[in-house]
């Protein structure tokens, strides 16, 4: 079997998810090419070493540079932080490897058209990581909706909401850095939400939002890993520079109307990412944290039995099921990720661009800084001007 040979930046929090997608997508999927995990790159020596130990990768580097100029290596997966994305994603694709990027794909959409723009030049397959796409409940949405058992759409409103930072103490981790991260949850959190609604509705028209940091100083991080972090004693206050919770309303190019909420500062949700679908014969509902579940209710059942029917996406008929377990025996968070590099390892075997893609990345990038743009001149904003 022909090797992908894999060279992955970053190994914490989305790190570990990549590595592990890498390391089981063999077990459970046939794929037309063996992914080979040939090193990882972490700027800390001690701790990418460990990393490469513990997750099985041949080798590391301390240097993005040469991961990407290494001759033994076919595809650069950049986990990094935001701020990094731009410099390493144009570097491979000129270096000539296929690139996968988590979201967001660059702090500005200035820097997003220039990543998409050395990819195209290259002739290099490219990937965004939007991993709730691979759930099997969505690509039962998307289904319903391609099959018009929906109708017309009418309705996207959706909600992510987390609490991680609700203590005003908690220090200023990377995502609470413009500089590093872009923004703060619209960013991190909407996107999602953003990528869901342009997936499954359509492009965007027009937005008008509003937002609120609601602890405006917080301590100097001495330590940070994943979604945690650390202070050290009377460490010195700093200002906070991104939003703790943005909103926004929206307009479809298809008529379609849409709420996204994103907050970090919803007490009791650890990772509530909500939305519903609302159409002419039917809505659905889906919830993260109950991943296996849709919620589908239809126009079309007959009168006095209709009703939210709850489907459990676990039969082999559903997408990627018939690679794990019996029905009913449930997956989790983890397995997006395998079903991400199984779609990309399948591409790139069949010559064929993933989606999403770097085009995706631009597109939720647009609607990001139409946001931006709305809340600063507190007016409705045309997605397309940007």
């Amino acid at each position: 079997m022909k090797e992908l040979n894999v060279g992955l930046v970053g190994y914490k929090f989305m790190g570990k998810a990549h590595s592990h997608a890498y390391k089981d997508v063999s077990m459970f999927f046939d794929v037309p090419m063996q992914p080979v995990m040939k090193a990882i790159c972490g700027r800390d020596e001690a701790g990418v070493k460990e990393a490469a130990r513990k997750f099985g990768w041949e080798s590391y580097e301390t240097s993005w540079q040469n991961l990407v100029n290494r001759s033994d290596i076919d595809l650069i997966d950049i986990t990094a932080p935001s701020n990094a994305h731009k410099d390493i994603a144009i570097a491979a694709a000129q270096a000539g490897k296929h690139v996968f990027c988590e979201k967001p794909l660059a702090l500005t959409l200035a820097d997003a058209r220039k990543i998409l723009a050395a990819v195209e030049k290259s002739g290099v397959k490219h990937m965004i990581g939007f991993n709730y796409r691979r759930a099997p409940a969505i690509q039962l949405i998307k289904k319903l909706i391609d099959e018009e058992k929906l109708g017309k759409i009418y309705h996207f409103r959706g909600f992510y909401l987390q609490d991680w930072i609700i203590d005003p103490d908690f220090p200023l981790v990377w995502r609470l850095q413009k500089e590093v991260a872009g923004s703060g949850s619209l960013g991190d959190l909407g996107a999602h939400l953003i990528d869901m609604a342009r997936y499954l509705v359509g492009e965007f028209d027009e937005v008008m939002g509003m937002n609120e940091t609601f602890v405006k100083e917080r301590p100097m991080v001495s330590e940070m890993t994943g979604l945690s972090g650390k202070a050290a004693d009377n460490s010195p206050k700093v200002p906070v520079n991104v939003d703790d919770a943005t909103i926004f309303l929206g307009s479809f190019k298809n008529g379609a109307l849409g709420v996204i909420e994103a907050t970090r500062f919803a007490a009791g949700h650890r990772n509530g990412m909500w939305f519903e679908i609302n159409g002419s014969k039917g809505s659905v509902r889906f919830e993260f944290e109950r991943m296996n579940e849709l919620q589908y209710y239809s126009t079309e059942d007959e009168e006095g039995v209709q009703g939210f029917r709850t489907i459990q996406v676990t039969e082999p008929v559903h997408a990627y099921m018939q690679a794990w377990w019996p029905a009913g025996h449930v997956i989790g968070y983890e397995h997006t990720f395998i079903h991400e590099v199984y779609d990309l390892i399948n591409a790139i075997a069949s010559d064929k661009m993933p989606e999403p893609n770097f085009y995706d990345g631009v597109k939720c990038q647009q609607v990001l800084e139409a946001v931006d743009a709305s809340v600063a001149e507190r007016r409705w904003i045309k997605v397309d001007d940007i």
